[in-house]
């Protein structure tokens, strides 16, 4: 893994410098839009649902998402697209008040917290965790820049679109999301601390699906661009 985004900010000091994405751990958020719930079938949740993806998932822009060869082995067939706003932390904190949550974030970017969703949906039923299903290699595609929250002033409103092979097939806004960016950060530095680096990955709203071998995934939102990756079937 050796990935740098361009760090897209107001500040001389951002001025075509990289950042080097190496986070302690990548924090996401299960079921943060209403609508997504629903499809899944799930109940509405009171507080956040929070899952680990491990360092050996990050990809970058046009990159590819590797499906293994052992998922069709043990018959879990099915890989799915999520995509979502991830909030890159700029400094280390705890216990952070929601009124002064933005000023520990360094900035935004889009991600796809690629899923093997048949292997997650049986690890369900049998009351385990969803950790083999997140975290297979290549599976948390991140990008194109980090766009920081001098231009963001808020990230809590932006629009984000998933496309597959050109059609859209998820369209939703941020103000959507049932926990937001800077109570997520109080939640969480309440219970771990947040490293500099640590990426929190805001949940997915409805309209996942399957990928298959040669498709072509993008997720946007609104001012940070569009990630682009493409899906192969390991050799």
């Amino acid at each position: 893994m050796n990935i740098k985004l361009l760090i897209s900010g107001k500040s001389p000091l951002y001025k075509k410098k990289y950042y080097t994405i190496n986070p302690d751990k990548i924090i996401c958020l299960g079921r943060n839009y209403k609508a997504h719930a629903q499809e899944l079938g799930d109940n509405i949740p009171s507080e956040p649902i929070l899952f680990i993806k491990t360092k050996n998932v990050l990809i970058g822009n046009n990159e590819p998402i590797i499906i293994p060869k052992i998922l069709s082995k043990m018959n879990f067939p099915r890989v799915d697209y999520e995509g979502e706003l991830a909030v890159i932390i700029g400094k280390d904190c705890k216990n952070v008040k929601r009124e002064n949550a933005f000023d520990y974030i360094l900035g935004y970017t889009c991600f796809n917290d690629v899923t093997a969703r048949d292997m997650q949906q049986v690890d369900l039923k049998q009351s385990n965790p969803w950790f083999r299903s997140k975290s297979l290699d290549t599976f948390g595609p991140i990008g194109p820049i980090i766009v920081t929250t001098e231009i963001i002033k808020d990230p809590n409103n932006l629009k984000l679109e998933t496309r597959l092979n050109g059609k859209i097939v998820q369209k939703a806004n941020t103000s959507e999301m049932i926990f937001k960016v800077d109570f997520l950060i109080e939640y969480i530095s309440s219970l771990m601390i947040l490293k500099s680096g640590d990426i929190i990955c805001t949940g997915t709203p409805s309209g996942i699906g399957m990928l298959k071998p040669n498709d072509t995934i993008e997720v946007e939102i609104e001012n940070i661009g569009i990630l682009r990756n493409y899906v192969v079937m390991e050799n």
